[in-house]
């Protein structure tokens, strides 16, 4: 198979994206009515803000989504406790919604602009950063230019490569060297991530650890967590978290099957979308099962089978609650969930065979003992009865998970070490 060269790829994507000018109010608005926009926020997605920039420097972090934002919280929160101003871009409402509640003052949330070179001029003119980190492997090509143009230090944080991104990379070789070529340095998860990204073009990349395992444990009111512990009681209890459609027919049936042994069994279900949740109700009534849902209030009796947790921004409790966990996306989907976030908080982690989004994280939790792989209903089946059923093996996995989320402090120490340089001698990229 040929490539075709940077100097045709480059062109096409500057033409395709400069279409966007014509198609953003249509698309934006179609969005927007799909709940998947922020009515009151979309011109900042044209690199428009009603937000007035602090004076003094500023460090711009991009985290994609949820999971790449709460990655950046410790450093975010790191660099605002030294007195930085930092301005946090992600691009989705779920994502906007959560960092109101987390951000650390001195912190400014702000959508993401579209890739579009005007748009990011604007936004870069508005909030002149001087220093610039994104987290993971989202990667917008004209947004990079445009970093690159005005000669702003670019640095790629907790990065990370798919086998399904470096197989699309890898289609277009020139063009993947030249968005490589304008970051200041990768700081990859692993050792692996690191030889992905060199082999790319990245020029200066480093393994320095997984960011994720730094982050500070997700949040949760001590009410809450009391009054999910009293509904729960005594009695033996699962949680299925950040479940995805399909999975909850998967979830059904081991409930089903492991009631003769345990009659009084609880699942606990946090479906990873909460518009799902319904849908997800109907696949356990279906069965039989007595479902309660925790968005409407309604009560955990002793005769509930399965309570959906589909509330946002609540996984901190349920984990707190729940010490049995076993990761959504990794048994219907693909891909997994962060294991990382219920390891933290001393649970036992269960999850399925594919887990390829966190590949290095699973085999080194696996390792420590921190977590158990199923490959399989039946296997999924007898690893949650062997765990409901023996709390001393349950709480020695719970203890090597949070042993093994502790080393997570190193990666944030030699991140900071290596922006160091540009947050005593900022330079003004304006």
């Amino acid at each position: 198979m040929t490539h075709a060269p940077f100097s045709v790829v480059a062109p096409l994507y500057r033409l395709l994206t400069g279409a966007l000018s014509l198609v953003a109010p249509l698309w934006l608005s179609c969005r927007r009515n799909n709940g998947k926009e922020d009515a009151a926020r979309l011109r900042e997605r044209y690199g428009l803000t009603d937000r007035a920039r602090p004076a003094g420097p500023v460090v711009w972090c991009h985290g994609a989504s949820v999971g790449e934002a709460q990655t950046l919280l410790t450093l975010i929160a790191t660099l605002t406790a030294r007195g930085q101003t930092v301005v946090l871009t992600t691009g989705t409402v779920t994502s906007a919604a959560l960092m109101a509640d987390r951000l650390p003052a001195g912190a400014i949330h702000q959508y993401l602009p579209l890739d579009h070179g005007r748009w990011v001029r604007r936004f870069l003119t508005h909030w002149r950063p001087h220093l610039v980190v994104w987290s993971e492997s989202e990667l917008w090509p004209n947004t990079l230019a445009e970093i690159a143009v005005r000669g702003i230090p670019l640095y790629l944080a907790n990065a990370r490569l798919s086998d399904r991104a470096l197989r699309g990379w890898r289609r277009w070789p020139g063009f993947a060297r030249r968005v490589m070529s304008h970051f200041t340095a990768v700081l990859a998860q692993s050792p692996e991530d690191a030889r992905r990204f060199a082999t790319l073009g990245a020029s200066d990349v480093r393994a320095l650890g997984n960011l994720k395992l730094a982050a500070p444990a997700l949040p949760a009111h001590e009410a809450d967590v009391t009054a999910l512990k009293a509904a729960i009681g005594a009695r033996p209890c699962w949680l299925a978290a950040s479940i995805h459609p399909g999975e909850d027919a998967i979830v059904a049936e081991i409930h089903a099957g492991l009631r003769a042994q345990f009659p009084d069994l609880l699942t606990v279900v946090a479906p990873r979308h909460p518009p799902k949740a319904e849908a997800m109700g109907a696949t356990f009534a279906a069965r039989g099962l007595a479902v309660a849902y925790r968005s409407r209030r309604e009560p955990v009796t002793s005769g509930t089978a399965i309570y959906i947790a589909d509330t946002l921004g609540e996984l901190g409790a349920l984990y707190r609650a729940c010490d049995l966990v076993i990761m959504g996306k990794s048994f219907a989907v693909g891909g997994g969930q962060n294991p990382a976030e219920p390891a933290k908080l001393g649970c036992a982690v269960i999850c399925g065979p594919d887990m390829s989004n966190f590949r290095e994280l699973t085999a080194a939790m696996a390792e420590a003992g921190a977590l158990t792989n199923v490959n399989s209903l039946a296997e999924l089946s007898a690893a949650v009865a062997h765990l409901l059923g023996d709390p001393a093996a349950r709480r020695r996995q719970g203890q090597a998970g949070a042993a093994f989320m502790a080393s997570g402090d190193t990666a944030l120490s030699a991140t900071l070490t290596i922006l160091e340089p540009h947050l005593t001698n900022p330079i003004d990229c304006g």
